[in-house]
Formats: structure tokens, sequence, C-alpha cells
């Protein structure tokens, strides 16, 4: 369209745009404030000019009475105008304003032509203008949900991940290394997901970037499904995650009156049953906060029951179970004592029943634990 314009501008061999003809669809379909869109085609086309034309001290004029853009060139007022189109003679000069006297400039409309490579120019410069402008507005409009929880649609699946169209039709994407693994997101699904981050400017095509696999992730759901996590009356303290294998919170009542663990679950799970569904089946053990590291040590390894916990060190300790609970405590290649070894913050070697000599601590090489036998 714009191209089109311009061609009719060559035709009257006179710069000058009607610019609701150029920018009457940019309103429509980008959603673009026309009083912004009239700055940014004016630059656009005085850059166009200004490229061939690049001596000359040019302007571009909104014309408000026409709804028109004019170029207008400086020229200096001169006995004689031998150096067109930067000089005025004095006799045309007085013909558009009297007062004017040798010396003085005035702004005249700029009658030269420019070409296709200048045309392109001006698009090019609207175009990064325009996407510079809705950066920004994208910007302005989440930055402040950073960190929270969006609703969203699938829109499109990718090799790389998803596009995903938020409130407003603005596109975000999800990429599958921050997708819960394995998990199935059909176009046309809903889905809760957290913004990751807000980019002040596009990375390639994506500036708004989602993600479902974090720890962050989990503690907004709970936020949202319990109120008194959302109060501040319980605390989510610590949240470590394996995503679509299994997680575990720790949480702590600031009210005497509340149980962390139990208003967590809800009466029959009815609080947690809507987060699990959100992660896929993704099981989640839900723990009593403690300060004594013992006791928070033995209860991050369940299901597991555990007999005996010795701190050894700042950071590790030797954990005694019985022989038919060792498999729970380790769990599927490793992951639950992984898992609670990263939510209280201790390495954990897991010991013979009948031993505490640490050569007999269980190794959480996962190659140590085949599958089949940690089920």
């Amino acid at each position: 369209m714009l191209l089109s314009i311009f061609y009719k501008t060559q035709e009257n061999q006179k710069a000058i745009v009607r610019l609701s003809d150029v920018i009457a669809n940019l309103v429509e379909e980008r959603g673009l404030d026309h009083a912004v869109l009239k700055d940014v085609i004016c630059e656009g086309i005085l850059a166009a000019y200004q490229k061939k034309y690049a001596d000359l001290e040019l302007r571009a004029v909104h014309k408000s009475k026409d709804d028109e853009i004019v170029v207008e060139v400086m020229q200096e007022v001169v006995p004689v105008a031998d150096d067109l189109p930067a000089t005025i003679s004095l006799r045309k000069a007085r013909n558009i304003d009297k007062t004017l006297g040798l010396g003085d400039t005035v702004w005249i409309p700029f009658v030269e032509k420019i070409g296709r490579i200048e045309i392109l120019k001006a698009k090019q410069v609207i175009a990064s203008r325009i996407r510079t402008i809705e950066a920004l507005a994208v910007c302005d409009a989440f930055r402040e949900k950073e960190g929270t929880i969006v609703h969203g649609v699938v829109h499109k699946a990718e090799r790389s991940g998803w596009t995903i169209k938020l409130k407003g039709d603005v596109p975000a994407f999800l990429p599958r290394s921050l997708a819960i693994p394995g998990e199935r997101l059909p176009v046309g699904f809903s889905v809760r997901i957290l913004l990751k981050e807000v980019l002040a400017e596009p990375r390639g095509e994506n500036q708004l970037i989602l993600d479902r696999s974090s720890s962050l992730f989990l503690k907004r759901l709970f936020e949202l499904e319990v109120p008194e996590v959302y109060d501040r009356h319980i605390e989510i303290k610590r949240v470590s995650r394996i995503p679509g294998y299994k997680s575990k919170i720790a949480v702590v009542s600031h009210d005497s009156n509340i149980d962390p663990v139990g208003t967590c679950v809800g009466f029959e799970g009815s609080r947690v049953k809507p987060i699990l569904d959100e992660l896929g089946g993704e099981k989640i053990d839900i723990i009593a906060w403690s300060d004594d590291l013992e006791k928070l040590i033995a209860s991050a390894l369940r299901p597991a029951e555990v007999d005996r916990v010795e701190l050894i060190a700042d950071a590790e300790a030797n954990v005694w179970v019985a022989q038919d609970q060792r498999s729970l405590a380790i769990g599927r290649m490793g992951q639950n004592i992984s898992l609670a070894s990263e939510l209280v913050g201790v390495g954990i070697n897991l010991m013979q029943p009948a031993s505490k000599n640490p050569e007999n601590e269980a190794s959480l090489d996962e190659s140590n634990f085949p599958e089949g036998e940690l089920e």
C-alpha cells in the first residue's frame, strides 16, 4: 500500500502523500495509535528523500487541513537562484512572503523525484519503527505480570515449542526446554502458564517467554489454588522439582490454627487435585517445614519411613531406613532422594540398615539404580 502511494507521488511530481490512505489499514490491523503513526510515516518518508538528497535540508510536515504529508526543502534567498533546489530567487521568495530578504531561508514544497531504492528505505524505516512501538507496548502491558501465571490458548505447535495467544491476542512463546517433558498441548487447548520473561525487544520473533517446568510455576499454582498461601498465612519455604515426575514442597503455617499440609491438600485432595491435573499427573509430596534439620530430612524422604538421621557435616547427613524402604527412599532412577537432598540443602547418604559405615552408603549415581528395581 505504501509503495502505491509513493508511485502516486511520482506521477504528481510533488512530494505529497495522503496520510489517511497510508495508515487506515495499519490502525485497524495493528491497533496502533493514529497520531503515533503520523509521526512514524513522516519519519519514513523523510528517510527516503534524505537517502537520495543527502546534501539538502529536508523535513516532512503533516498538513492537518488536507490530511497530507508534505516534504519540504529549506531554500536560501539569493539574487538569482543558480543552485537549485537549495536556493530561491528574491523575486520568487517575495511572492511567498514579502518580508523575506537576501540571506533569509524559507521552506518550500520539494518537487524532485525518488526511485525504488528510496521507496524501499522508507518501507524499512516505517516497518522498523512500528516493530519498536509494538514491542514497547507489549513490554509496558506485561512487565508487571512477569513471574506470575497467565492464561492463554495454544495457537501453534512447532519443533522448538508452542506459540500461545494471551489476553488481547498477544503471542507468547513456550520453548520445549521450559515445558513439562512429555506433555501434549494441542492447538486450541487452554493452558495456565508462567510468564517467565518479558524482553524489551523481541528475540527472533518472541518477546514474551513462558515456562511450565520451573519450581516457581508450581509455587504460583499453589498461590492460586490455596487462599491461605496467597494471603501468606501459609508460606512455601522451599520447592524442589523434576518436571513431569515429582515435586516436593515444604510449607509452614504462620497461624497456629492452620495445619499447613492439610490446608494445601484440601478436603479429599480438592485443592491439590487441580494442580496435579495442570501438571499432567506429576506427583507432589507436601511436607511440613521444620527448623530441626534431622526431622526435615526424614520428612523430605517420604514416602519412605526413616529410622534415623545423623548430621555428619554442615551439608551432609547419613540416613538409615529399613531394607524394604530403600527403594522408596531412592525413587525411580534416584530421583526421590535427589529431590529430598535439594529440598533440605544437604547431601544425603543412604546407609545400610545394620551399619554406620559410610562405605555402605547408597550411591546417587543413576547407573547404580536400574529403573525396574526402583519402581
